[in-house]
């Protein structure tokens, strides 16, 4: 018969004792901290492990006789009675590292970090950019030397992609593939934010509205394109005003520049970044252009930039911790064989200077 982790974790110590030993002196078992509780042995060991389908007044009174009793259990005992590794990997399917210096992906990392230290589960970076750790990842997800994985920024059709999906590796993809059938991704509604900050711009009496989108592989950059499309296509304007870049502040900028030169007299730009809104309002500039007054400028993600830009940035606010909370809760989830479902979480527009 097979022993849970508390069985495991204290079995040393009840042999130590034997049949003759004390009573008295002996670590308390989970079934001591059960019986203290007024619950089940099941129940304790639900509570013990933070699992959700335990009552409030229940884990309470299952922590109280915990600690009343001593009773501790041993992490490393339940680790290899659970067959638990202790640790997941944040793999980022991105070609440039600067990603990771990123304020969106390190307020992600903050919300993931958050869920793993209670689950006890330490936290490992991959960036899966050269074709040696593309190789890596991929001996990774067809392995079981991780408890799960949690891959960001994937790619239009991305082999790793396809190997994440039918991996029996637990994977949850932050960002929703463009292609493909993930079941387990958290994203934000890229589309409505979009739509919403146009349909703002359209509110303002603005009427010769373009885009900068970002890299056209990316699934959060065509739902925010059709986010655009959306709101011009409501109001009977056409959405031929668009430059695609790369969500940098150069890229922006030069989509920018590109933008006034095809079209002089357009009269407002959705960013579908904040780095690339703060390019489009230093090419603005050069160009002469008053914002907002000649050009009204809405961007995407609610970073600090947004506020320190000059003027400050109306923007798309997406919830990043949020995010990666969800993401490593997921995971989780997955790992514990919970059923899990894809999450979109909502966005939110700040209204600030640059697009009143």
């Amino acid at each position: 018969m097979s022993r849970s982790p508390d069985d495991v974790s204290q079995a040393g110590a009840s042999a130590a004792h034997g049949p003759g030993g004390d009573a008295a002196r002996r670590r308390p078992t989970l079934d001591d901290v059960a019986r203290r509780a007024g619950v089940s042995r099941t129940v304790a060991s639900r509570a013990m492990n933070n699992t959700r389908d335990v009552s409030a007044a229940k884990r309470e009174a299952v922590r109280q006789a915990a600690q009343e009793l001593g009773y501790a259990p041993n992490s490393s005992a339940r680790a290899l009675a659970t067959k638990r590794v202790g640790s997941v990997v944040l793999a980022v399917v991105d070609e440039e590292p600067a990603l990771f210096s990123d304020p969106f992906f390190s307020q992600v990392v903050v919300g993931i970090t958050t869920v793993l230290a209670r689950a006890e589960l330490d936290l490992t970076l991959m960036l899966a950019s050269s074709a040696s750790s593309r190789e890596r990842f991929e001996r990774l997800l067809r392995s079981p030397d991780t408890d799960g994985v949690m891959m960001m920024a994937p790619q239009g059709d991305d082999p790793l992609v396809r190997v994440a999906e039918n991996s029996a590796v637990p994977v949850v993809f932050g960002g929703r593939p463009l292609h493909g059938r993930a079941d387990h991704y958290v994203d934000v509604d890229n589309r409505s934010g979009a739509r919403e900050a146009v349909e703002h711009l359209l509110g303002a009496g603005r009427r010769r509205v373009a885009a900068i989108t970002g890299p056209a592989s990316l699934e959060a950059s065509v739902a925010r394109q059709r986010g655009f499309t959306d709101a011009l296509a409501v109001a009977g304007l056409r959405a031929d005003l668009v430059e695609e870049s790369d969500f940098s502040f150069t890229g922006g900028q030069g989509a920018m520049s590109r933008l006034l030169a095809a079209r002089p007299d357009l009269d407002a730009v959705f960013a579908a970044s904040d780095s690339m809104a703060a390019g489009a309002l230093r090419a603005l500039k050069t160009h002469g252009r008053s914002v907002p007054a000649d050009v009204a400028v809405v961007g995407f993600d609610d970073l600090p930039l947004a506020e320190q830009s000059d003027p400050p940035l109306t923007t798309v606010h997406q919830p990043f911790h949020a995010f990666g909370h969800e993401i490593a809760t997921m995971l989780v989830r997955l790992i514990d064989g919970e059923p899990t479902s894809p999450l979109i979480l909502p966005t939110r527009l700040i209204i600030r200077e640059s697009a009143p």
